[in-house]
Order: C-alpha cells, then structure tokens, then sequence
C-alpha cells in the first residue's frame, strides 16, 4: 500500500524527468507543491477524468502554470487522456503537454496559464459563475450547482498587479467557493524574493476580506488536510491557505535555491534527488500500485452519476429550469432568438435620428437582454458611461453574487480576466465595458481569451478623439488598430445604431473566439440601409454609397467617419468625381471573407483613400502604394469634439482634397 509520501513523490519524479527530457521547463514548483496536490486531488477534488467537461465538477487552476509539469503529471496519474508518451513528450512541437497549460489542447486544463496572476482572476471569474448560476437553478433539495474552485499560486501571481484587483473584488463578492493555495517558498528566478516582496500577504487577505489559514507547512498532509477542511468550512468567504514550501523538495543540493525554478536539475542531481527521495524506479516508469493509489476514474463515474440522479430528479420537478440549465451548459442559444433578431434589427433600422453608439449599444443590450438569461454584464466603475447596464439588470451586492450585473470596481484587467473565467466555466455570456483608452490595462487577457477562443464581449466605448475635452490621456488613437491585431480577436467600430445592433449580434453568435466593440461617445446620424443589407454588414465590410456611374475611387471608413465619408462622396458627385464609399465596421470579419466578396467590395487597381480618427498604418495595407489615409498620428487635444476633427483635418473638406488628389 502506498503511503502519501510515495503518491506526491510520483509527481515529483514524472515532473524532473519530463523537464530533463526536454532540456527545457521548470522542476521547482511541482516538486514544492507535489504534497498539496496529492492531499487535494486524492481527498477532496470532485471531477471525472472520462468526462473532463462534466458541469458540476470542481475546477482546479494552476495559475503558477510554469509549473505545468504538476498538473501534467495528477492529469495522468488522475486517469484523463495523458499518456505517459504525451508526457516524454513535453515541450515538444504539437505535443499535448505544451510549456505552460493550454485550455484548447490538453484535457482537463480549465485555464491556459502562464503570465503570472491571470489563472487567479480567471479562477474568481469561475467562483462568481458557480454562485451565479448556484443562485438562479438551485432550488431546495436539488443543490445542482455545487461545486469548488480551486487555485494554486505562487510569490509570482501575487506580485502581479492583477492578483490586487481580482482577490480584493472576490473578498468584497464573499465567494466562499474559492479555495487559494499560496505557494509560499520565498524564491522567483531572480533569488530570495524577501529584497523585493516582503508584503505581509496573509495580512493583506484578510484586509480584502478572505478567511486565511497561516503557516501550513505544505510538505505536512495532516495540516494541508485540516487546513482545507477550514477552508471548505466558510461559507461567505474566499480562502488564503498560507503553505510554507521548499522549492524540488528532495533535491539534495537545489532544494530551496532558484537554480531548480525553471532549469533542468541535471543528470546527476535527478540520480542524487531519486535516492534521497527512496525512488528506484527508471524515467517515466509507475509502479502499478502508486498508478492504482492515484486514479480517479471511478470514483469521478460514481459522483458524476450521484449528481446525473440528482438531476434527473431535479428535471422531473422543475422541467423549465433544467432544460434552461442544459441549454447553457451546451451553449446553444435560445430557440427564440431568430425571432429576437428579427426585433433587434428592425429597432435599428426605424432610428431616425442621431444617437451614439455607446447608446444605441444599451438600446441593443434592452432589447436582447430579457430574452438571453446567460448575460453577465458589467463595468469597471464606468456604467453610466459605458451604457452597460439594461433596463430590469440586478446588480450583484457583496455576500449575494446572484445578480446578473457586476460593478467591478476601477478595475480592468480584473474584469477581462475574471470574464475569461466566467466564459470557461460555462453557463454565461459575459461582456464588460470601460473607455476604449483602457483596453491597455486589460489587453493581456484580451489576448488570452482569443488564445483559447472564448466568447467574451468587451465593450469599449469613447473611441476616439470624439470624446473631448478630457483629452489625449482619454483619447484613443491607437488602439483600434492595435486590437486588431490581437489574433483571433473580432474588433466591431460601428457607424450607427443598426451597425451596433448587429455588431452585438455577431458577438454573441460567434463562439470561437473574443468581440470587441468600439462605441462613440458623440452621437452619430443613420445611415442609408436598404433592406437586406444585414448580411453584409455581417461580413465585416460593405458598401454604404454607391455613386451613379463607375466609382473613380473609394472611400473606406469606419465608426463616426463614415458619415463624413458619405458626405464628402456626395460633395465630389457635385464637383463630377464618383466615389463609393466603403464602411469596414470590422475588418477581420472582412478579411475572412472570400475574394469574391472582397473584390466586389473593393474591386482591384481602384483607387482608395481610408479615413479612420486613429493611427493610419493598419489602413495602408488596404489602400496599397498609390493611396492614401487620413488619420491621427499623435496624440490628441483637449477640445470640444467638433474642434478636433477640424484640428486633425477629419472633415468633408479635407476628404474631397485629398480623393482630389489622389486622381491628380
């Protein structure tokens, strides 16, 4: 019978040889954290390595993820479909044990970690959606939403500014599902971390509202086991569990230094490390009774069935909730929501008057939200500005996250991290807004989630040097075009209420990936819409004015450009000149579109100027040699909207100049 000893020191020994084999990788961690896993993964961790997306499992997060050799190593022993190939295979060119844990590659990774701090808030993302969710299916009797979330992290992910953020608001939240386990070895690569992080982290919890179990010695399963029984015992608050660890715990001579955080220990170290650890076995090989003390797969096909009864019972007394319930763990949309878009179009189309897209964006969200349970909106402290919030939403309070609404706080990256996380663990829609300018605090997990093709929605309003007289900290010029060029991200700057309504249409169909909306803040007029023109805008680009006769050039614009663009076409049909003009509300969309398409837009050898109030070298690959942009290449001003684009020459008159030109 294998002791606990044995069973952690199977992580530790799969963990030194993956990384020796590879030449590459980081030892220290799995080797430190190697005690805590088995007590938490062999006691208490609720999941099911046949069925690694059965909803009412527990998530574990490795947010630490250079040490994705440890999750690497429990996945195998676990049971999930990680053979010990795949794990000699680490580090390796399309192999299924990448560097750091990815969510699309590897089953049973519930989060693609790596820049330190990101697992964490994906982590309270997923605590707020257990609650949520908790709150909206369960009924007395039938908990069907019942589960923990839990999250190893290291000196490095508190460092993060993130971990900041995301801790205070789940502390604030009350999410007493959330069990964190700090890593406490007091080294990161650069040595003892006590010259440069010498906060007082449990006291620092406690100020945001967590329960912390102190100095757990991590190598001691007596003490990470009570400790985890505290934990699981509060009800209304996350939990701290302080874990003093030695960073390759049983290598004799880089037990405790940095020279085992993310290098190999060496031939002669893991020979040395085997006999101090009593380890005979050879690379890579288990022996069948450790193999038998670790897997899972019955135990998780018995609770997976406990829970399928219960959920049986719960659909014969309440058939509506659980076949909503089952929708959104599918992911389907609701049946009625062709009838929904039919009503979001048509309320678009009868605008009539100017509106800003920030507004006609809350006119959108009014009318889809009531017939879209899975929405979980909010804003960093920005919702009377961002226009987030639609009629009937409920706010979430501390100690009563059941809301479908969340107030993050002045808080960016927390949101988009925290709205990843949500996304991961299913059952929710969520979408977040803050001024466009912003977008920088959160890109990192902007780019995350393109990365593991999530469907967030990040709404970014006051998009450009049109908000004013706040200025050139608050005016975006750069960051439209750099979103796009964020992989896999959809970028929507729209023109008008009905180009919003269907920006919010294509982000909440598309599920393969991230939308980002580009909303003004000054009010924009209708555009001309003749009916059916939906399916083009949906490409990502169409034509809007098209001139009597053989267009003599094109005008590509997008958002509160396009309307200039339409006037300065029709004052050059006055002066002889033919101009089609172009709106490009989202030009990745556009660019996926096949070359017909793209040809009948923007026909080859045509002559093209693009008008954009942001930086012009994304334009210049659209308009090629012989054409031209206008833009903006500073930074802005603080100036009423109408003196700006003056300023800055986005007007009719300046338009007509240079298309002028551009024909000699």
């Amino acid at each position: 019978m294998p002791t606990r000893l044995d069973l952690a020191n199977a992580i530790r020994a799969l963990s030194m040889d993956a990384v020796q084999k590879a030449n590459s990788g980081h030892p220290g961690m799995p080797m430190g954290m190697a005690d805590i896993a088995e007590v938490l993964w062999n006691d208490f961790l609720s999941h099911h390595p046949a069925d690694p997306k059965w909803f009412n499992r527990d998530r574990f997060v490795v947010s630490n993820g250079h040490g994705s050799m440890l999750l690497y190593s429990l996945l195998h022993l676990a049971g999930y479909d990680l053979s010990i190939d795949d794990l000699k295979n680490f580090r390796q060119l399309k192999s299924k044990t990448p560097g750091h844990p990815e969510q699309f590659v590897t089953a049973g990774v519930e989060t693609t970690t790596g820049p330190l701090g990101q697992g964490l808030a994906n982590a309270v993302g997923m605590a707020i959606a257990e609650s949520v969710l908790a709150w909206q299916f369960n009924r007395d009797g039938f908990p069907v939403v019942d589960h923990y979330t839990y999250v190893f992290a290291g000196d490095g992910c508190l460092m993060e500014g993130i971990s900041h953020e995301a801790c205070s608001l789940a502390g604030t939240l009350g999410l007493g599902k959330l069990i964190v386990f700090y890593d406490d070895n007091n080294i990161s690569i650069d040595g003892e971390v006590h010259d440069w992080f010498a906060d007082d982290t449990p006291g620092r919890f406690e100020a945001y509202g967590w329960q912390v179990v102190r100095n757990v010695d991590g190598h001691n399963p007596h003490e990470i086991k009570t400790a985890i029984e505290t934990a699981r015992a509060s009800a209304d608050k996350p939990t701290l569990i302080c874990c003093k660890t030695i960073i390759g715990w049983g290598s004799p001579n880089k037990a405790g230094k940095e020279s085992s955080h993310g290098a190999p220990l060496g031939a002669d170290e893991i020979t040395k490390t085997r006999e101090q650890l009593g380890w005979p076995h050879a690379p890579f090989e288990i022996p069948q009774d450790i193999r038998d003390g670790w897997n899972k797969v019955e135990k998780g096909a018995t609770a997976q069935r406990v829970w399928n009864a219960l959920f049986d019972r719960y659909a014969a007394e309440y058939p509506k909730e659980a076949a909503e319930l089952r929708r959104r763990i599918d992911g389907r949309l609701p049946d009625d929501w062709s009838a929904t878009v039919a009503k979001l179009q048509a309320a678009a189309m009868a605008v009539d008057k100017p509106v800003a897209t920030r507004k006609s964006s809350q006119n959108a969200l009014n009318l889809i939200a009531p017939h879209l349970p899975e929405f979980l909106g909010g804003s960093a402290d920005l919702t009377d500005s961002n226009l987030t919030r639609w009629e009937g939403a409920l706010t979430s309070k501390p100690a009563r996250v059941h809301g479908n609404y969340l107030s993050y706080g002045v808080r960016e990256f927390a949101m988009a991290a925290a709205m990843n996380g949500m996304a991961l663990h299913g059952g929710l829609l969520p979408f977040g807004g803050t001024f466009l300018v912003f977008s920088d605090y959160s890109r990192n997990a902007v780019r995350m989630a393109a990365l593991m093709k999530i469907g967030v929605i990040h709404v970014f309003t006051h998009d450009s040097i049109g908000l004013g007289e706040d200025g050139p900290t608050h005016q975006p010029v750069e960051h439209v075009s750099s979103l796009r060029l964020i992989p896999n991200l959809e970028t929507w700057r729209p023109a008008d209420a009905f180009e919003t309504a269907l920006a919010w249409q294509a982000a909440i169909e598309r599920r393969d990936g991230p939308t980002a909306l580009a909303l003004s803040r000054q009010n924009l007029p209708p555009l001309p819409h003749p009916a059916g023109q939906a399916e083009q805008i949906l490409r990502g680009g169409y034509v809007v004015h098209q001139p009597v006769g053989e267009p003599q050039a094109i005008i590509i614009a997008t958002g509160s450009e396009v309307s200039i663009a339409i006037d300065a076409a029709r004052q050059l049909a006055d002066l002889g000149v033919a101009v089609r003009v172009v709106s490009m509300p989202c030009a990745e969309r556009f660019l996926k579109q096949d070359a017909a398409y793209r040809s009948s837009v923007l026909p080859k050898n045509s002559k093209r100027l693009a008008v954009e109030a942001g930086v012009t070298h994304y334009w210049r690959g659209f308009v090629g040699d012989d054409g031209d942009v206008i833009g903006v290449d500073t930074f802005g001003e603080s100036a009423p909207a109408p003196a700006l684009f003056e300023h800055f020459g986005l007007t009719v008159r300046n338009i007509v100049s240079r298309v002028q030109a551009l024909l000699g």
